[in-house]
């Protein structure tokens, strides 16, 4: 999957992993035309901040808190977990106690970063940020994004 920032770049390549559709998730809902809100979560490398911006730029910057609909995607041994969900108010005794549960939305699926190349998408001349190596995964320990 590429995502290009127009009209300077920078390009992200990611491999795109375990999609699953909202039709394949037990009690899913459906999602509504309200603006979700954006939680990005464990982006905390340069490269990872930089990363985060980019994917926070799909989304508009003013949700709808009306909506309750939250889109999270959270960084994890460098592959970004992304997750739909609508949180959901629940009278559960009736004696004014409510209780709140997460009902997923889908889709959900998993990104991991391949390349980030400096400006618009150019594979033969293009100067690139960062771009994934096989010597890269050494060590278990050290993460990138």
């Amino acid at each position: 999957m590429w995502l290009v920032k127009l009209p300077g770049g920078p390009t992200a390549r990611f491999k795109l992993t375990t999609l699953v559709l909202p039709k394949r998730i037990t009690g899913h809902g459906r999602p509504t035309a309200h603006r979700p809100e954006l939680i990005l979560n464990n982006f905390s490398t340069r490269l990872g901040h930089r990363l985060g911006r980019m994917l926070a730029c799909l989304f508009p910057h003013d949700p709808q808190f009306k909506g309750r609909q939250v889109v999270t995607m959270h960084n994890q041994r460098d592959f970004v977990f992304f997750r739909h969900h609508r949180y959901v108010f629940e009278d559960t005794s009736g004696k004014g106690d409510v209780a709140v549960r997460l009902q997923e939305l889908g889709p959900r699926f998993t990104l991991k970063l391949k390349s980030l190349q400096l400006g618009t998408f150019d594979t033969q001349h293009g100067e690139y940020e960062w771009k994934h190596k096989p010597d890269l995964d050494t060590s278990r320990r050290r993460f990138h994004v």
